[in-house]
C-alpha cells in the first residue's frame, strides 16, 4: 500500500474509534427489503425505534432490531455507563448489498431458470443527543 493510501487508512481507523456503530454482514434477505425497514427508523431515537421494529410485520425487522440492540451496548462498553432514555438516536444507516448466490431452478423442456439468492450488510451508527456547545 502507498504512503498516501497507508494515512487515509490510519484516519479512517482513528475516526472509527470515536463513532459507536453494529455490523451486520451476510444477511439472507434481498437489499431492497431490508432498505424498507431501515428507512423507517432513520433518524429516530433508540428506544422509539426499537418499538417500530418490535411490532413492524417485516421479517427483517427482527435482524435491524438485534442489529440496533447491540449498537447501543457498543456505545455503553465505550463509556463505560448505561443510556438514559432518550439520550441516543439512530444517526447513520446504511445496507449495501452483499454477495448473491445463484442457484438453478428445473424448467419444462430441459431448460433451467436462474435463481439469485441475495444478501445484505447494514451498518447502524448510533449518537447521543449533546445539548453542550463546544468552544
Amino acid at each position: 500500500m502507498g504512503a498516501r493510501k497507508h494515512i487515509k487508512a490510519e484516519e479512517r481507523k482513528a475516526a472509527l474509534k470515536t463513532q459507536y456503530f453494529a455490523k451486520l454482514k451476510g444477511c439472507p434477505s434481498s437489499p431492497r427489503k431490508m432498505r424498507y425497514v431501515v428507512d423507517m427508523i432513520r433518524g429516530m431515537e433508540v428506544n422509539r425505534a426499537l418499538g417500530v421494529l418490535r411490532f413492524s410485520k417485516k421479517a427483517a425487522a427482527a435482524d435491524v432490531e438485534k442489529l440496533l440492540r447491540s449498537a447501543i451496548a457498543n456505545w455503553e462498553q465505550k463509556n463505560g455507563r448505561k443510556a438514559e432514555d432518550g439520550e441516543l438516536y439512530i444517526s447513520k444507516v446504511f445496507v449495501d448489498q452483499g454477495v448473491t448466490m445463484k442457484r438453478m431452478r428445473p424448467a419444462p423442456q430441459g431448460r433451467g431458470y436462474r435463481i439469485r439468492k441475495r444478501s445484505n450488510h447494514v451498518t447502524l451508527f448510533v449518537d447521543a443527543k449533546t445539548n453542550d456547545v463546544k468552544e
